[in-house]
């Protein structure tokens, strides 16, 4: 099994209504039970506060800058996030369109890398990077 990113964005600039809230809340909560029962669940959460709640900090040499803020300026920002199991990205695709539903917004699927030091410069060398 694989461990897969549920990633799910947000603007918020743009309140959210009451009822779709609740309609959101209730999708997230029939989802959690689904993605339990399946035996796919590994961990979940939410961002508090919005991007405004961010701290950046970059390293330049042996200084570091903190600096507040979103990483990037973008309109929407991360707000919350699922980690699975999946055999395969065809299953966690399927979870994916079921959050996408639930949440009421897109979701991005990235694969988690489970391997040692040694496998990630392995990797790393065969991706040319």
């Amino acid at each position: 099994m694989t461990q897969y990113l549920l990633a799910l964005y947000r603007d918020y600039a743009v309140p959210a209504a009451p009822e779709r809230s609740r309609q959101v809340w209730a999708g997230v909560n029939a989802l959690g039970d689904k993605v339990t029962d399946a035996g796919a669940f590994v961990f979940k959460g939410g961002l508090r506060g919005g991007p405004e709640s961010a701290t950046v900090v970059r390293q330049s040499g042996d200084e570091f800058l903190i600096t507040d803020g979103p990483y990037t300026e973008t309109k929407e920002h991360l707000a919350g996030f699922w980690i699975i199991n999946a055999a395969d990205l065809d299953e966690a695709l399927e979870w994916a369109k079921r959050a996408a539903a639930a949440e009421l917004r897109p979701i991005e699927v990235r694969p988690l890398f489970g391997g040692d030091l040694d496998d990630a410069i392995r990797v790393n060398a065969s991706e040319g990077q």
